[in-house]
């Protein structure tokens, strides 16, 4: 007797049926109710300490210039007594995938705690949410405000509440802006109506920006915009730590007084009072499972143990756990991919520390005149070079310049330089030599720049001596 293999149908519903599923749904808006609790706590100081030094950052000064400072048109990047240069872009693209591995490792350990405490995004739109509440009220006044027709007090609430929104944005703008050119000459350009036409675009880009995705587009930006909630699955094991909510401990949800036997009812200890859903900033039922648009802010569990402590249950119902613990079995919280990570992040670290300290505070660069080579006026054949020295320390230096490669070269211009702090300086040297120790056509030889007074700044550089063909 032949066997058939079993065959279903998958073929996808027809267009406008209820089994249709939408890549993207249109936004309802979420109204987050106002909660305290340990988690919003430590946001807030993390959130505070991220502005101070946003904010307050692009205000302090080292040697009568700004701290922190992206000087583009001159191409030099100062941050505090370091000069970068383009030059210096690997170390950039180092720290780049330092901050990469470090994501992945804290995505490991922990999960999204990145996006609920210290994203942008997150930072921008819980400052915004307040302003909300300040303006309009809690959730309830502000549901209730929107159904509600228009009136001169519900325009009065709505233009302070985007007043603020704009504020912020400026803020934001302009102390981003600041960063690449002065913000002391930035505000005063402004003001005054003397500011580049590009200033004036940048500030008012950045400020729309933030006004559109902290005010409007909110959690929008974190489900459909962000990669990272799409790929966050392929990290996590059944060891990392989420917002988890305990259905062996809350299941059955309902409604009880206080002082029911609820336990005796069947009921577990959900009282089903949305709690969690309500304070969500995506809008989400953490009840449901793990969710690609939980960013892991723990606002559901502030919510629910102010609920456990009113019912006077144990705190812990919705909690940062894992998948293993979850389950009844051992967490692992060392394991090879985290290991992995540790170890790759640090070897990183120490690469980039290295590299920091290693890296030459002046560069130097030679290239040949076109003229091949030349005879002076006492017969020695000379070729002609171009010099570029640029200083990368913070002060003025005095450098010597040597030359090396072949026996009696002589070097004829001037073997002392002095370059300002970052200054860039070009100068032509000529070299020469007696035909007669010439070894061939092409030789190589060695330039040398070292400072006199700081012997550890020193750099060379390679080029070609040009003579005569040789018998």
């Amino acid at each position: 007797m032949s066997k058939q293999i079993p065959v279903r149908d998958v073929t996808p519903s027809a267009k406008g049926s209820s089994d249709t599923v939408d890549l993207y749904a249109s936004r309802e808006k979420i109204y987050t109710r106002a909660f305290t609790g340990f988690f919003r706590n430590l946001r807030m100081a993390g959130g505070a300490v991220l502005f101070l030094l946003y904010f307050g950052t692009v205000w302090l000064t080292w040697n009568d210039r700004q701290a922190v400072w992206w000087n583009l048109p001159e191409r030099k990047f100062y941050i505090f007594g370091a000069t970068f240069w383009p030059q210096d872009f690997i170390l950039l693209s180092g720290l780049l995938i330092i901050s990469a591995f470090g994501l992945f490792f804290i995505t490991v350990f922990a999960g999204r705690v990145w996006c609920g405490y210290t994203c942008p995004q997150s930072v921008w739109t819980w400052i915004f949410m307040w302003c909300e509440k300040v303006t309009e009220g809690d959730r309830n006044q502000r549901m209730k405000l929107d159904k509600a027709p228009m009136s001169g007090a519900k325009l009065a609430r709505k233009a302070a509440k985007h007043s603020l929104w704009l504020l912020i944005g400026l803020v934001t703008g302009l102390t981003f802006v600041g960063y690449f050119s002065p913000i002391r000459e930035l505000l005063t350009d402004l003001v005054t109506g003397q500011a580049d036409g590009w200033a004036y675009f940048w500030v008012g880009f950045f400020t729309l920006a933030t006004y559109g995705n902290a005010g409007w587009l909110r959690e929008q930006v974190c489900i459909y915009m962000c990669p990272y909630a799409r790929f966050q699955s392929v990290m996590f094991d059944k060891d990392t730590l989420i917002v988890s909510y305990d259905p062996r401990r809350g299941e059955r949800r309902g409604p009880r007084k206080k002082t029911l036997d609820y336990k005796a009812q069947g009921l577990g200890d959900c009282i089903d009072c949305t709690m969690c859903v309500q304070v969500c900033p995506t809008g989400i039922d953490i009840r449901d499972g793990l969710q690609i648009e939980c960013i892991g802010c723990a606002a559901c569990i502030d919510a629910c143990d102010s609920i456990m402590d009113k019912m006077n249950y144990p705190r812990g119902l919705i909690s940062y756990t894992t998948e293993h613990n979850l389950s009844g079995q051992k967490t692992h919280l060392v394991r090879p991919r985290l290991i992995g990570y540790a170890i790759a992040l640090t070897a990183m670290i120490g690469v980039l520390i290295t590299a920091l300290v290693m890296r030459p505070l002046v560069g130097f660069d030679v290239s040949k005149d076109r003229v091949l080579y030349r005879e002076n006026a006492e017969g020695r054949i000379e070729n002609v070079y171009s010099l570029k020295i640029m200083n990368k320390d913070q002060r003025d230096h005095t450098y010597a310049l040597s030359a090396k490669g072949l026996d009696g070269l002589r070097l004829e211009s001037k073997q002392e330089v002095h370059v300002s702090a970052g200054e860039i300086l070009s100068m032509p040297v000529e070299l020469s030599i007696d035909p007669e120790k010439l070894p061939s056509t092409t030789n190589e030889v060695t330039f040398s720049v070292q400072s006199l007074d700081a012997p550890g700044i020193s750099k060379e550089a390679t080029s070609r001596f040009i003579g005569p063909r040789t018998r």
